[in-house]
């Protein structure tokens, strides 16, 4: 393959769209995983919440071919979780001599 350009471009535009899917998909798929917790009694925190990640890899076969189903469509999602604030002690300070 020649050094083109805006062939160079197009396979970088592809590789974004790619990660793109992969992240709007793990987005998806831990909205539910934290709604089925919601429903299960368990109560999500901000402080939990913000070191999850939805760029996770582990399950994506970079080299394997996957079925794409264009005559289905995607439930609507509701991105809206009911948080609960955790309140932390206060901090114990140190009187000096």
């Amino acid at each position: 393959m020649e050094n083109r350009r805006d062939e160079q471009r197009k396979i970088i535009k592809y590789n974004h769209l790619v990660a793109n899917l992969v992240i709007f998909h793990n987005v998806v798929m831990m909205t539910k995983a934290l709604r089925q917790l919601l429903a299960e009694g368990h109560a999500l925190s901000a402080e939990a919440l913000a070191v999850l990640s939805p760029y996770l890899t582990a399950h994506i076969n970079r080299l394997g071919l996957y079925s794409l189903q264009f005559d289905q469509e995607p439930e609507p999602i509701d991105y809206d979780l009911p948080l609960v604030a955790i309140r932390h002690p206060a901090p114990l300070t140190v009187a000096s001599p």
